[in-house]
């Protein structure tokens, strides 16, 4: 039985960063913690050593988040800008605005590239879901936590 195979949806930088994070965590990261792993097992007994303890829990993470990239970057899909702004797609900025709000801009990206607080939201969050296949005018309802969130996307780009 074939695996599902997860796409990674990304953008030209999206993919640009991973890569750079791949390759500090590799060529920089993983000598820092193989060092202060040889530092910690010089300071003797490590059954009670919290630096011992501390630099395996960094090691776990750091080839755990290596693993993560490396599958990630195995399966991508570039989000291709398309010069028809016509509808919202990943890769579009949208401009939207709440009834007596300020215009917010979001980009839509996938899950990997989701920056919430730098105006990144992902395709699959309930704003970026109500978003896409719309157009400039549209009236999007958004179920959120707090109860409805009621915009116009005034601009698609």
């Amino acid at each position: 039985m074939a695996k599902d195979v997860q796409v990674t949806l990304l953008t030209v930088e999206g993919k640009e960063k991973l890569e750079h994070e791949l390759e500090h965590l590799i060529t920089t990261r993983r000598a820092e913690v193989a060092e202060a792993i040889r530092q910690a097992k010089e300071e003797g007994d490590i059954s009670e050593n919290s630096a011992y303890d501390e630099a395996k829990e960094e090691q776990a993470f750091v080839e755990g988040r290596i693993q993560t990239i490396q599958n990630m970057l195995r399966n991508v899909q570039i989000i291709k800008q398309s010069a028809n702004a016509d509808t919202v797609r990943i890769g579009s900025q949208v401009t939207v605005v709440e009834e007596g709000g300020e215009p917010e801009v979001y980009t839509i990206v996938g899950s990997a590239e989701t920056d919430p607080l730098n105006g990144r939201i992902s395709n699959e969050s309930p704003v970026g879901k109500a978003v896409l296949g719309r157009r400039a005018g549209d009236h999007v309802v958004v179920q959120a936590p707090a109860g409805s969130i009621n915009f116009v996307i005034q601009n698609i780009a």
